[in-house]
């Protein structure tokens, strides 16, 4: 196998005209949620003036989400999914129209961006959720790591771009055009997924849309493999959500604003590097082993970051994060698209993918608490805490040493 093999292959862009429109509607739509993203915060704190109101809008927003991906995984699995796709967009590019025209009142209303922004965050979730469920029959489970290392990398790079753009609208016309920009790129992205082709569900009896969903929960309950991973896939969400404590280790570290971002991209950063240096992930003989070993490798790298004397350091560390992080996630990914039924695809990737938003917001949470010791403590304390993750990333490597027997029956199924 050649050195070459190591990067990532782009040829699916190429084979797969379905994936390719998808690719193309996914950049598009990352780069329009970026704007949304700048500008709803700045503009209810243009008129609250409360950090309160602007929380709240996202706790509410987050909220619709969850609720979104429980109803999407019940409905992907249970109607056709291009047209379940078309018509979260294209609800959500209305959703957007709305928040545009009202940013034109001389007077805008802050219900209505609530309203809104709970509207967007529901349905953009249903066709997340189908838009998963779909994927594996849009290029081939066989293709699915590739297809996943390809998403990760446009997730990654429109994340980066699209704030800036944000910015740069708001500085010069005003968060009207942030709210039309995003309102058009989502009616393109409408546009180019009407090139999918049929995706219809598999054939199932009929059941209470209350009852299909507790069917999922059970089967992620009862599978050994596909809980582990969901549990492991939330544990390492929560640990990403060490951004909130970088104000608090400003001070210690004394660092500047500049450096602080430095901070902030590290993560990014190696997240990319990871996706563009997976062209042999599929060809792993144990993904199961590999994906536990990235995983307590990067809880490690996250401990670490919390005993390193300077910025600098701190930064290699997360930048070690971002990478090991990126190379587990591809690997959940893919066995949980390629280990679960075509039946449950819609309901695992939806519960799947709400543990994300759910673990986020919870080691936020929790991390908030201890960025409050950090800066009554100082750097001993931070010390202290990082010895503490020291022995969580040990205790999970035992946890790993007890997987690995049943990772490595599910290479076979992989291959």
């Amino acid at each position: 196998m050649n050195r070459q093999s190591w990067l990532l292959n782009l040829s699916l862009l190429k084979t797969h005209p379905a994936f390719r429109a998808v690719f193309i509607a996914r950049f598009i739509s990352i780069l329009s949620l970026g704007l949304l993203g700048v500008a709803i915060p700045v503009q209810i704190q243009m008129m609250t003036h409360s950090t309160w109101q602007v929380g709240l809008s996202v706790t509410l927003t987050g909220a619709s989400m969850f609720v979104g991906l429980m109803v999407g995984g019940v409905l992907a699995d249970r109607y056709e999914r291009k047209r379940l796709i078309l018509l979260a967009r294209g609800t959500c590019g209305v959703g957007f129209v709305g928040l545009c025209l009202n940013a034109l009142l001389p007077e805008p209303s802050l219900a209505a961006i609530y309203l809104l922004g709970i509207w967007d965050g529901f349905f953009a979730s249903l066709g997340v959720t189908a838009l998963l469920a779909a994927t594996p029959a849009l290029v081939g489970r066989e293709n699915l790591m590739q297809a996943g290392a390809i998403t990760m990398l446009t997730v990654r790079l429109g994340s980066v771009i699209s704030p800036m753009i944000g910015g740069l609208l708001l500085a010069t016309g005003g968060v009207a055009w942030n709210f039309g920009l995003a309102a058009a790129g989502t009616f393109i992205t409408t546009l180019t997924l009407l090139r999918l082709p049929q995706l219809p569900p598999p054939p199932q009896p009929r059941e209470h849309p209350l009852r299909s969903l507790l069917a999922g929960l059970t089967f992620l309950c009862r599978s050994p493999l596909i809980g582990g991973i969901a549990l492991l896939g939330g544990l390492l969400t929560m640990a990403s959500a060490v951004r909130v404590l970088y104000p608090a280790l400003a001070g210690s570290w004394q660092m500047s604003a500049g450096q602080i971002g430095l901070l902030y991209a590290a993560i990014p950063l190696g997240a990319a590097l990871g996706a563009l240096t997976s062209g042999q992930l599929a060809q792993t003989v144990r993904p199961g082993a590999l994906m536990l070993a990235t995983t307590v490798g990067s809880f490690v790298a996250i401990a670490l970051f919390s005993l390193m004397p300077h910025w600098a350091l701190g930064a290699l560390c997360l930048a070690l994060f971002g990478w090991l992080s990126a190379i587990s996630s591809l690997l959940q990914y893919t066995l949980i698209q390629t280990q679960t039924p075509e039946h449950m695809l819609g309901r695992i990737n939806g519960l799947w993918t709400a543990q994300n938003v759910t673990g986020d917001a919870i080691g936020a949470a929790l991390l908030g608490g201890l960025g409050a010791v950090i800066d009554a403590g100082g750097i001993r304390q931070r010390q202290r805490l990082g010895a503490g993750a020291c022995r969580c990333a040990a205790g999970w490597v035992c946890y790993a040493s007890c997987a690995v027997s049943s990772a490595r029956k599910l290479s076979t199924k992989v291959k």
